[in-house]
């Protein structure tokens, strides 16, 4: 090929990739290898759950397979660290909650291998939320809000679980300390999971979930639900009042869940992602699967994760300051 002519057709090329020509070609190739999809958190939990519904059906869809790995640890941050130094494919994906925006906020300069969430990461969708509540032990006794209270209150230092430092339910156990006026003792779990099983052995007394990782067990009556932390009431426990409603105001707190990939993955796979997933979310039997644990399906555009993100980075970063939680 003549110099000139190869140097028009490599200009073309580039021209074309600048103006998108290329982009249906990038979708339609992908993926063109097996797929991680990295779960910040144990096994068991509701990030666990939704990830591994997620492995079968996009697998499927795919034609390679979707594997699941569990990488807790640091406020979600290492597997999110894990994610982001991959290469930006989307062929390895982070599926987490609002955790990971919040930690940052509590734990040391430098956690997680000092990842920037908000400049490392990609919001790709937001396939879901979950509930939030506070539930106790049935030995307790006790089946509202003010009963809960007035068993912390003569009882100084009454221990309550959480999945983690810097965890949404950290933060709502700290929100209900201070507007309750209450000495509790935060005891954190390395994920949902492990704190609810802490919940059924008794070891704390009060425990602050998603309902994602706990509505089995409160069908059961082995965890009893004595206030949504939200601002409304769940249709999941339609029957349990808020703890605005039972009196106790500022006690505010959701969770959401994220897909996101490595920082400049190219728009037309993140957009191939978001649009497979959504595919998924309409599924009867995702739906009914995400509702009998807990969840409530979300989906949409990434707009809307990057929405959340920005959200509850500012309400955390100054609820941090306001209740003074920093882990050391």
């Amino acid at each position: 090929m003549p110099k000139r002519r190869c140097l028009s057709t490599c200009w073309v090329t580039l021209a074309c990739v600048a103006m998108g020509c290329l982009s249906p070609a990038l979708a339609q190739s992908f993926p063109s290898k097996n797929v991680s999809l990295v779960v910040p958190f144990p096994p068991g939990g509701g990030p666990d759950l939704v990830a591994r519904v997620f492995a079968e059906k996009l697998a499927g869809k795919w034609g390679k397979p979707v594997v699941v790995e569990n990488r807790p640890g640091a406020g979600a941050l290492l597997g999110a660290q894990a994610v982001a130094k991959s290469p930006a494919d989307g062929h390895t994906l982070l599926l987490t909650t609002n955790t990971m925006v919040i930690s940052p906020h509590v734990l040391p300069a430098g956690a997680g291998g000092g990842i920037d969430v908000h400049a490392d990461l990609m919001p790709v969708v937001a396939p879901a939320t979950t509930p939030m509540a506070l539930l106790v032990s049935p030995a307790l006794n006790v089946k509202d809000l003010p009963s809960a209270l007035a068993l912390a209150k003569n009882q100084a230092g009454m221990p309550y679980g959480s999945a983690g430092n810097g965890s949404p339910m950290h933060f709502a156990g700290e929100m209900l300390k201070r507007a309750a006026g209450v000495d509790l003792l935060h005891v954190p779990y390395k994920g949902v999971n492990p704190s609810v099983m802490a919940a059924l052995s008794a070891e704390v007394k009060f425990l602050f979930v998603g309902l994602g990782g706990a509505l089995p067990h409160i069908k059961a009556g082995k965890l009893v639900p004595v206030a949504v932390t939200e601002k409304n009431r769940s249709p999941l426990l339609p029957e349990v009042p808020t703890a605005t409603e039972q009196g106790v105001r500022g006690v505010e707190v959701n969770a959401w869940y994220g897909v996101f990939t490595p920082v400049g993955t190219p728009e037309p796979v993140r957009s191939k992602i978001n649009a497979d997933i959504n595919e998924v979310l309409k599924l009867a039997e995702v739906r009914d699967k995400l509702a009998a644990a807990g969840l409530d399906v979300l989906g949409g555009s990434a707009q809307v994760l990057g929405d959340f993100m920005k959200a509850d980075r500012q309400r955390y970063g100054l609820l941090a300051k306001e209740l003074n939680i920093k882990v050391d």
